[in-house]
């Protein structure tokens, strides 16, 4: 079975999206140790989303971007070019589903944590400000995107309540909006390009990247007896 990926890249620093399994990625010190990651990813992710196995995976590179970024520590600002087409209806509601579904298991995991505030790992200064280390802290940094990823595409959204319940309202907002589903390429923040199909999948990613953070960090200090694993690490 054939995974498309998409290759954004700082010199050798890399990360390696797959476009069809929205939200899956891997990360790495070279393409070729991002490539090696993937095929346990996507069996990950396809567990969590319910979707059939991908026997005898081929990884294909359907699309790069050279960045300035700093993608060893996840900053990115690609857009796919399979993420500028419209939207059915249908596509829609099934993934706007997983982006609610992940927003659900970030706060289940979240919540079986017993101490959110422990750290297991030393300070460590990244492109947005300190690394979070307690679940607290990673709890509060993805849920704080919320207002962000709707702002670019033009809707007013906010961070309160849960996880889950701001993102629910951001996507009542976006519903409200004319043609939300022509998916229209916005310029947003900082010259980056934006479209309804890029939130979908940074959504899945970002809660991707801080769930598995969250979860290793429990299993060091905590053990697997005591944390619940809903997105199937």
């Amino acid at each position: 079975m054939t995974i498309n990926c998409f290759w954004e890249h700082n010199g050798e620093d890399t990360l390696l999206y797959a476009t069809e399994d929205i939200g899956a990625y891997s990360r790495g010190a070279s393409l070729a140790e991002a490539l090696r990651k993937m095929p346990d990813e996507i069996a990950s992710y396809r567990r969590w989303a319910g979707a059939p196995p991908a026997e005898g995976m081929e990884i294909l590179l359907v699309g790069e971007k050279a960045s300035d970024l700093a993608v060893r520590d996840a900053d990115s600002d690609a857009l796919f070019e399979s993420e500028k087409a419209p939207l059915t209806r249908a596509e829609y509601e099934h993934l706007k589903a997983l982006a609610l579904r992940s927003a659900k298991d970030f706060l289940a995991l979240y919540a079986s944590i017993p101490d959110k505030k422990a750290v297991e790992s030393p300070p460590r200064k990244t492109f947005y400000g300190q690394v979070p280390r307690s679940a607290e802290e990673m709890y509060a940094h993805t849920k704080s995107v919320n207002a962000y990823y709707f702002a670019e595409i033009g809707v007013e959204a906010d961070n309160r309540g849960s996880i889950l319940d701001c993102r629910k309202r951001g996507f009542d907002g976006l519903e409200q909006t004319p043609d939300f589903l022509q998916n229209a390429v916005f310029e947003g923040s900082y010259g980056e390009l934006w479209s309804l199909r890029k939130v979908l999948r940074r959504f899945l990613w970002h809660d991707r990247i801080h769930a598995k953070a969250m979860y290793r960090m429990a299993l060091k200090t905590f053990g697997a007896e005591n944390v619940k694993n809903p997105f199937c690490f």
